[in-house]
């Protein structure tokens, strides 16, 4: 089964959908800071280990706003489809983009769940790709809503995942020397582990070199 094989940097690409200003004010599912720190981790594990990546907004000068800076940062010179339609499978430039990843896995992450990332999941699965959507980098106007939302995704086939799952699936083997620093940094910038890493390193010596002489 496809769903059963794991998702890897050369069997996947990521579309990020809505991260505006007048969409996350409407996210009651979540403290906001929760999918707004969660899409970070989704993106700078793309960046990482290089996956395709589209970011799309609806509506950006007119209503909601431009897509959150801590993301296209990292994407300098990125396209970035504004669209018209809630359903971004609608926008020919979006299709296009998902078209042209040559990848059937896709992972999804969007605000709103039951809207943005709902219509599209729904469109993409019927059009053959695969799904994953990362929960936790969503949000929706009540957990009501984002619930049924990620219930009736997953009901269609789409695959549920969060974003350090995403992160460690990619990595996989901390053996893996290339990326291995670059995980380590995402956990300490965006994770509660990180917190841990963080203290881990400091006892076990990282601060022997800035202490003085003993009493």
């Amino acid at each position: 089964m496809s769903n059963l094989e794991l998702l890897t940097p050369e069997n996947c690409a990521i579309a990020l959908i809505d991260f505006q200003p007048a969409m996350y004010q409407g996210v009651q599912s979540h403290d906001r800071l929760v999918p707004f720190n969660n899409v970070q981790v989704l993106a700078k594990a793309s960046k990482l280990f290089k996956i395709p990546l589209i970011l799309s907004t609806v509506a950006a000068s007119s209503f909601s706003g431009l897509f959150m800076p801590e993301i296209t940062d990292l994407f300098p010179g990125q396209e970035i489809i504004d669209r018209t339609s809630m359903n971004a499978w609608l926008d020919a430039g979006f299709r296009k983009a998902a078209h042209a990843t040559g990848r059937k896995k896709i992972v999804l992450a969007g605000l709103w769940t039951e809207a943005c990332v709902l219509f599209a999941a729904l469109e993409m699965l019927k059009e053959g790709f695969e799904i994953y959507v990362a929960a936790d980098s969503c949000g929706d106007l009540s957990p009501e809503a984002h619930e049924r939302a990620m219930d009736r995704m997953t009901q269609a086939g789409a695959v549920p995942i969060t974003s350090l799952q995403y992160l460690f699936e990619l990595q996989q083997d901390w053996g893996r020397a290339a990326t291995y620093e670059g995980c380590m940094t995402i956990m300490k910038e965006h994770s509660p582990y990180g917190l841990q890493i963080r203290f881990s390193k400091w006892a076990l010596g990282e601060h022997a070199s800035e202490a003085g002489p003993a009493a």
